[in-house]
């Protein structure tokens, strides 16, 4: 079994949690952290600096198709960012611990 990382980022806390909680409901996740961030990023052409809160969501790889859906589901972003990053080892028993709750 394979572990990734899924980043993606909100306008607020709220929308921040509401993509939690929906993610958690569907098992597609064993733990989410939430941090207030700022983003410098061009969009339509011009440079921008926002707050934003970032999700780092910690899962099994095969479901990134599933959890892509249910973030874009709940996502007020015209284009959220929807990255997935390998996990290449981690502690046994925290792998364990995410095999066991998430489907």
């Amino acid at each position: 079994m394979t572990y990734a990382l899924v980043m993606t980022t909100t306008s607020s806390e709220a929308e921040a949690a509401t993509i939690a909680e929906a993610i958690l409901q569907a098992r597609l996740a064993a733990c989410i952290q939430v941090l207030p961030i700022t983003s410098y990023y061009t969009w339509e052409g011009k440079q921008q600096r926002e707050g934003e809160y970032l999700l780092l969501i910690k899962g099994k790889a095969e479901n990134f198709s599933r959890l892509q859906e249910c973030i874009q589901s709940h996502h007020s972003y015209k284009v959220p960012e929807i990255i997935q990053i390998p996990i290449t080892q981690g502690s046994p028993t925290y792998l364990e611990w995410m095999a066991a709750v998430t489907d």
